[in-house]
């Protein structure tokens, strides 16, 4: 069986984001996502009621060279304004002429 490494973006955001930044992500080349809830506490500690919104984990499969769009993409329109992190980490992946451009 042959693997090829790909990026996986994970993306942990305020879920009134989410229809922008799937937007984005569509827009700088990823071809699919999944998303969940997530929840924890950093920096900005933890929401103390749900009026203030819920937090999605979003995460995309994609070609290194798209994850570091995604990554300046999210720096420079969202870390500035938003409760927003984002990281990547090196996944083997099966298929993976479907991560490719």
């Amino acid at each position: 069986m042959e693997l090829t490494t790909v990026k996986l973006v994970t993306i942990i955001a305020e879920a009134v984001l989410e229809e922008r930044i799937l937007h984005d992500l569509r827009q700088l080349g990823a071809r699919g996502y999944t998303i969940g809830l997530a929840r924890g506490e950093g920096t900005r500690g933890i929401h103390a009621s749900d009026w203030e919104g819920k937090n999605l984990r979003i995460e995309t499969l994609v070609a290194p060279e798209i994850a570091d769009q995604i990554l300046q993409h999210l720096a420079t329109h969202y870390f500035p304004h938003f409760a927003v992190i984002a990281y990547t980490t090196d996944v083997q992946v099966v298929r993976g002429t479907k991560f490719q451009r």
